[in-house]
């Protein structure tokens, strides 16, 4: 298996699954909004994508 292959895809899982659990533990949060939660989640997974790309290159 190629190797560049399973680290993007276990970063894009590790991602999406940060994202998700962030979108559903602002939901329990009453004193932020769901916008800048999910500002700041969107943020967040670009940076770490970014990261990730920069190591890879």
């Amino acid at each position: 298996m190629n190797m560049n292959a399973m680290i993007k895809s276990i970063s894009i899982g590790a991602s999406v699954g940060t994202a998700a659990f962030m979108a559903f533990s602002a939901a329990d949060k009453k004193k932020h909004s769901i916008k800048r939660n999910a500002g700041k989640m969107l943020k967040a997974a670009g940076n770490v994508l970014d990261d990730i790309t920069s190591v890879m290159k």
